[in-house]
């Protein structure tokens, strides 16, 4: 079965140039080189796709040779996560595993400092400002948080599930885009930035050789930044299934019969997902529609039959109410 395409909030592309744009550069021709229309950065509803989200992080990476992306006071130069992941591998256990992570980050820069942390049942690595006075743009906690966190649980054996995510910063504008990204309950305000994990995963052995970690840090930039959805999820059952039929659409009553499941069961558990089946079929009709007009030459009329619109008109219209621009903003090179 194809999985459902992915794409990626605007306001992350944002926070990705933003310590770049904090420098005086200009972020244009690096936007372009990605393939994402600059002139979308001035949409809050707008979207790119994972792949050209990923090649602006490794744009930006190559570019400034800087794997914190101008937010710290001198680069990390590229490498650096895979010095990490080295550190790491051979460690006994999870546990001397974050120690080690977080030892190799203190020598690379002098901004920010990992620390393992327990409360209770729970333990998490928080990330502390060395110079309190210095504040730091909300994408720099973002992005640490989303590395580390994706680092240990592929050195766990690909599962580290969050219990909890914290931030030091008070709730963005952007947060209802947050759940994608970071898959557990959210706490906004807090002293410092972490996440938080099952305690009991900190004995779990690192058992990752030589050549599982070459073909890690070959996809890394994907690894820790692209969203990852839940597989055993409802949701993404949901998601898969719609994928499947294509350009068929099924209702809610046929999707839950295909699914061997009440209608009010598959309801049920969507709304403990916290999302519904009508925002399942918008957000992949959307996101198949983002990715087939960046990647092609599709006409409008056969994306709209495809992704069951009655004609041209209906899925301009949906477009725009779903990402406040009109299709032709995503074409290569804009309208």
């Amino acid at each position: 079965m194809l999985r459902p395409p992915v794409t990626i909030s605007i306001a992350f592309v944002k926070g990705m140039v933003s310590g770049i744009q904090a420098r005086g550069c200009c972020c244009d021709d690096l936007l372009a080189e990605a393939g994402i229309p600059p002139g979308l950065l001035q949409e809050p509803g707008a979207r790119v796709t994972a792949d050209q989200y990923v090649a602006l992080f490794g744009v930006l990476i190559e570019r400034f040779d800087d794997e914190c992306l101008g937010f710290l006071s001198r680069p990390v130069r590229r490498g650096s996560l895979a010095l990490m992941t080295r550190a790491a591998i051979d460690a006994p256990t999870l546990e001397a595993a974050t120690r080690r992570v977080a030892h190799v980050f203190r020598l690379l820069q002098d901004d920010l400092l990992l620390e393992p942390v327990r409360d209770g049942a729970l333990a998490g690595v928080a990330l502390r400002v060395v110079d309190p006075s210095q504040a730091r743009p909300a994408f720099l906690h973002e992005l640490m948080l989303r590395v580390v966190w994706r680092l240990l649980a592929w050195l766990a054996g690909g599962q580290l599930p969050a219990v909890r995510f914290d931030f030091a910063f008070q709730s963005p504008a952007y947060a209802s885009s947050y759940g994608k990204v970071f898959p557990a309950p959210l706490h906004f305000g807090c002293a410092q930035s972490a996440f938080w994990f099952d305690a009991a995963q900190l004995k779990k052995p690192v058992r990752r050789d030589e050549a599982a970690m070459r073909a890690f840090l070959a996809d890394a930039r994907a690894q820790v930044i692209v969203p990852r959805r839940g597989d055993d999820l409802c949701s993404a059952r949901v998601r898969g299934h719609l994928q499947h039929t294509q350009p068929a659409w099924p209702d809610l009553a046929a999707t839950a019969e295909a699914l061997h499941m009440s209608t009010s069961t598959l309801q049920r558990r969507l709304a403990s997902e916290g999302t519904s089946f009508q925002s399942l079929k918008d957000e992949l009709r959307r996101d198949t529609a983002i990715v087939r007009l960046i990647s092609g030459t599709v006409p409008l009329a056969t994306l709209a039959f495809e992704l069951g619109f009655a004609d041209s008109a209906a899925f301009q219209r949906a477009f725009k109410v779903w990402t406040g621009s009109a299709p032709g903003a995503y074409r290569r090179g804009g309208p």
